[in-house]
């Protein structure tokens, strides 16, 4: 064993009277140990908030869509989306017409967009797990139902229980001229709400209907403003993409879920990096507490260095030990710390200790989704923190031998 490592694993792990020193270097390793487990935790839990979120949102959202690149809508009968549509890996081909309308419901009224789907849009069995309230019905019984977002529900005040009042969808009416009656430059009708679906903000102020009563409304018979692909388990989704994307031409683009919406992910990513660096830089400050505590150790030590220094030991011996002692705190810190907080990862996955607060109908316990890759990251963090203060320390310790040799 290397002679620095073996005299700092004895100034370490020793059994020796407890005094300032021990104490000192104790608070550093208890410093290392909340700083590593909290970075462990929290990186967890944003883990479990951005599974959740992203389930959620793949729920109600297609693996591929395709829309114009220019205007609004475009025909979806050409030969190539008939033949897309009878493709064999694909699970679900969604034709999509979708506008912003007025909505009203009794005495309020709130300005939504309302989302026609082609019948293959029920084929997602994960829908049900995005509704609130009621059911994702759209046809029953010769009836056209309405599903709407938790955001309009709560504008309008809506009770899906209730099935006399319907909400009443206003758009304007194509080639409309100036009429006497503002009313009667609006296409207006009525559909009973089925359900309420919660996903996000973005999602929440929908109205989704049937495709054939969106058509009726916004008077387009044939236009789409959108396909939604789903496709079977086993498909490569890029390599679907760039198929699709070197048959369809420049006219469309074409989006898989992560560019559906760029800002989602943008900001789940910009939240738990800005949480791991704040945390890191208060492990910053629990590691170079190190500093401290070796400096006092090299004064308590005095007599030690002098009889190495005595036997021939050379600075970087000395330097070496005072690092290799740095390094042990910050290991065992960083180990135990690390070990704790995949305890308690564990602990709440499996058990939901910690409950969030208010009534959630999603989750009721904080989420924790575990990965290897935090557990680098910390490890290596903490690594990387504890090099540079160990460094320092054992710069300081060789500084003072020339005082230390004076005394012999």
């Amino acid at each position: 064993m290397n002679t620095s490592i073996y005299i700092a694993r004895r100034y370490l792990f020793s059994r020796k009277k407890m005094h300032a020193i021990n104490i000192i270097s104790g608070i550093s390793m208890l410093g290392v140990f909340v700083g590593s487990a909290a970075l462990i935790i929290i990186l967890s839990v944003f883990n479990g908030f951005e599974k959740v979120i992203l389930s959620l949102y793949s729920n109600f959202t297609p693996e591929l869509k395709i829309e114009a690149r220019l205007g609004k809508t475009f025909d979806p009968n050409t030969p190539y989306f008939n033949s897309l549509h009878k493709n064999a890996t694909v699970f679900s081909y969604t034709e999509v017409l979708q506008e912003k309308v007025l909505i009203r419901y009794g005495k309020k009224q709130y300005i939504g967009t309302i989302k026609g789907v082609s019948n293959d849009f029920l084929k997602n069995k994960q829908l049900d797990s995005t509704i609130i309230n009621g059911a994702f019905t759209l046809f029953e019984n010769n009836t056209e139902f309405a599903v709407i977002g938790s955001t309009i529900q709560g504008s309008l005040g809506v009770n899906v229980n209730d099935q006399v009042a319907t909400l009443q969808i206003y758009s304007p009416r194509r080639n409309a001229g100036n009429s006497a009656n503002p009313l009667n430059e609006f296409v207006l009708k009525s559909i009973t709400p089925s359900g309420v679906f919660a996903i996000q903000q973005d999602f929440d102020d929908i109205v989704v209907t049937s495709l054939n009563f969106t058509r009726e409304l916004l008077d387009e018979p044939q236009m789409v403003s959108s396909l939604e692909l789903n496709f079977k388990p086993g498909t490569n989704l890029d390599d679907a993409q760039q198929n699709i994307v070197n048959k369809i031409g420049k006219d469309f683009t074409v989006k898989n879920r992560a560019q559906q919406n760029t800002e989602l992910y943008k900001t789940l990513n910009y939240e738990r990096w800005s949480v791991f660096m704040i945390l890191t830089f208060v492990l910053i400050i629990a590691v170079f507490n190190i500093i401290g505590s070796l400096t006092m150790l090299v004064i308590d030590k005095r007599k030690d260095i002098a009889v190495l220094t005595s036997l021939g030991a050379d600075k970087n011996l000395i330097q070496g030990i005072f690092f290799f002692e740095g390094m042990l705190i910050s290991a065992a810190g960083c180990i135990s710390g690390i070990i704790v907080g995949l305890i308690f990862c564990v602990v709440q996955q499996q058990y939901g200790l910690i409950k969030m607060g208010g009534r959630l109908t999603v989750i009721d316990a904080y989420p924790v989704d575990i990965k290897l890759s935090n557990t680098g990251l910390v490890f290596l963090t903490v690594g990387i923190i504890a090099v540079i203060a160990s460094g320092i320390s054992a710069r300081l310790s060789v500084k003072r031998l020339d005082e230390i040799k004076q005394d012999l």
